[in-house]
């Protein structure tokens, strides 16, 4: 028995004790928890029951943005000792799917992915997990950032996927914890200038703090601005090298051509809940690139080596702490989307 945050069913949430049965295999490492960050995905667990396919259909653990200290290693594990500090990339792929041995393991079908359903997740005192997918920090990282591996992989791999060249500039569509990581992203793989899109003054001012030159980032209120007029007129009418969809907003996911140059590159990362319209002749005439994003492979080394050497700094990001025992308030906090606030964490 462990001491977890359990999502009952939709709107229900218990700190309290459940059975979770884990053996300690021989390539895995009992890992004690510091810090796990609160997602959206796992807020939208708590305040729908269930996302797209995946449904709540029984007592689920919470978490899968994580940091910790290891305290056992499996017999034939060598990478890793008692006492490293470390992230843990939260999918276990099949190695023998034919998506793994693609080397696209996470779109392996048979994923289990902390805090998916059925699979529990990580919001709780220590667990067992795989070693081949835990990760040593650098003593200069923070259990906080590191914890901020989770969501800062998804927006490296957006950035792996949309090409980015020295000089580009991006346009990222929707300011929160995923959209800012992107900016993060986008200057370390060489973006020159980055636009960020949305209607929270205070996620926008946090974007334009992210930029190490003034003016590198500049944000957009699309309630008051179009963001297609706001970079057309900045690049004499050419667009954007590469947009970024981070929202998972339909009407936002719907306009990503406006903004972008000739030749250019879209990358949708949002999620959104419903089918968005797709402007075939306006990326046909620009004959656009479209590249999409699930999750993340083979990054989280480079995230956490850009962490360590102060290429990319997340702690700006970090808006709000709760500690394990306020766990629940921590969820209902998040679930009334507060401005301002991108990313929630859980000091356990």
């Amino acid at each position: 028995m462990v001491k977890a945050l359990v999502l009952e069913e939709k709107l229900k949430l218990n700190l309290r004790d459940i059975d979770v049965p884990e053996e300690l295999g021989p390539r895995d490492v009992r890992i004690e928890m510091k810090t796990v960050g609160v997602c959206g995905s796992d807020v939208h667990y708590y305040t729908h029951g269930g996302i797209g396919q995946f449904i709540v259909r029984e007592p689920m653990i919470l978490g899968h943005e994580a940091s910790g200290v290891v305290i056992e290693t499996g017999a034939e594990v060598s990478n890793l000792k008692v006492g490293d500090r470390v992230c843990m990339e939260p999918g276990i792929p099949d190695p023998s799917s034919r998506a793994s041995r693609l080397g696209m393991y996470n779109l392996d079908p048979a994923v289990q992915f902390w805090a998916t359903p059925p699979v529990h997740g990580c919001l709780r005192p220590s667990l067992v997990f795989p070693a081949d997918f835990t990760f040593k920090i650098p003593d200069n990282v923070s259990f906080e950032a590191a914890a901020m591996v989770e969501p800062l992989a998804v927006g490296v791999h957006g950035t792996v996927k949309a090409r980015v060249m020295p000089g580009d500039t991006a346009v990222v569509i929707g300011a929160g914890p995923i959209g800012l990581v992107t900016v993060l992203a986008a200057f370390a793989a060489g973006c020159a200038k980055v636009y960020v899109a949305d209607i929270d003054e205070g996620k926008l001012a946090l974007a334009e703090k992210l930029a190490k030159v003034p003016g590198s980032v500049v944000g957009v209120d699309v309630r008051s601005k179009s963001i297609q007029d706001v970079v057309m007129a900045d690049t004499d009418g050419w667009g954007a090298d590469i947009v970024f969809e981070c929202s998972g907003n339909e009407k936002a996911a719907a306009g990503v051509f406006k903004p972008l140059r000739p030749g250019g590159c879209v990358v949708f990362i949002g999620m959104p809940l419903h089918d968005v319209a797709y402007d075939v002749p306006g990326a046909a005439l620009k004959e656009a690139r479209v590249e999409h994003v699930f999750r993340y492979a083979h990054v989280y080394p480079r995230c956490i080596a850009m962490l360590g050497s102060g290429a990319i700094d997340v702690s700006p990001l970090i808006t709000d702490k709760f500690s394990f025992e306020e766990s629940v308030k921590a969820f209902e906090y998040a679930a009334t989307s507060p401005k301002g606030s991108v990313k929630i964490q859980i000091d356990m």
